[in-house]
């Protein structure tokens, strides 16, 4: 019995791994959230589907876990990487108690990395990840954790930046960032990573600021206190010239 949990990267086919396709090929069910089982409708021909809408993660896990105790082998689809605030953490945990199913975290491509790879290079050297949604972590600790990055002076990710019910949670973000980092940072964000319509847009720390433009599907990025652009590129550069 057994469950991959896959990532299968931002969405586009291309930017899915070997493994990640190997798991659905060899999988009866699929299941995830509608969206991301959708992207991958053109792999899963005569497979059983089990999907549910957003919001229903412990559903869609032990939907999964159904399915594998009923002898069928399962790819629990995500976004991304699975391990990277995907679905592979609370999967081992609904099965808990159930050690004769075997579980295999597939990875993918977080929007960190395929984001940052559509901006330029701005990750080369220390960075970090928060994300701004507070559904399931106090604002008071991302807050913090905020703070606390920005003062560190680490390159920042931010995954979840706003939504129809969180509209200013990045601008607070911005306020917090901005107090140990020039508003003139250089910044950017991209817009759906991977799919249709992908655009990424370089711009400072100031102008991340009531940015209407910005949205969920949306990646930000914060540069550190050595990011430049250069010829358009968001770029972070590590000191190899320097050496």
């Amino acid at each position: 019995m057994k469950i991959y949990v896959v990532g299968i990267g931002p969405g586009d086919s291309k930017f899915m791994t070997p493994a990640a396709k190997a798991a659905i090929e060899k999988s009866d069910v699929i299941a995830g959230y509608t969206l991301y089982v959708d992207l991958i409708k053109d792999m899963t021909c005569g497979k059983e589907i089990r999907a549910t809408s957003m919001k229903k993660e412990v559903e869609r896990c032990r939907m999964a876990l159904d399915a594998c105790l009923e002898g069928k082998t399962v790819a629990f689809v995500c976004s991304g990487d699975a391990g990277v605030y995907g679905m592979a953490g609370i999967m081992c945990q609904v099965a808990e108690e159930h050690p004769e199913v075997e579980i295999e975290v597939v990875p993918g491509i977080t929007a960190a990395c395929s984001g940052a790879a559509v901006l330029g290079a701005p990750l080369i050297h220390d960075f970090a990840v928060i994300s701004l949604s507070d559904l399931l972590t106090p604002w008071e600790k991302i807050e913090k954790r905020l703070k606390l990055a920005a003062e560190a002076d680490f390159v920042l990710v931010l995954y979840n930046p706003k939504s129809k019910k969180r509209v200013m949670h990045l601008d607070r973000a911005v306020e917090l960032v901005g107090m140990s980092r020039d508003m003139n940072t250089p910044c950017g964000y991209v817009k759906n990573i991977g799919r249709e319509g992908e655009r990424g847009t370089v711009c400072t720390l100031a102008e991340l600021s009531g940015n209407d433009d910005i949205d969920m599907f949306t990646t930000v990025f914060i540069g550190n206190s050595q990011t430049e652009v250069i010829n358009g590129r968001l770029v972070t550069p590590r000191g190899y010239r320097d050496v």
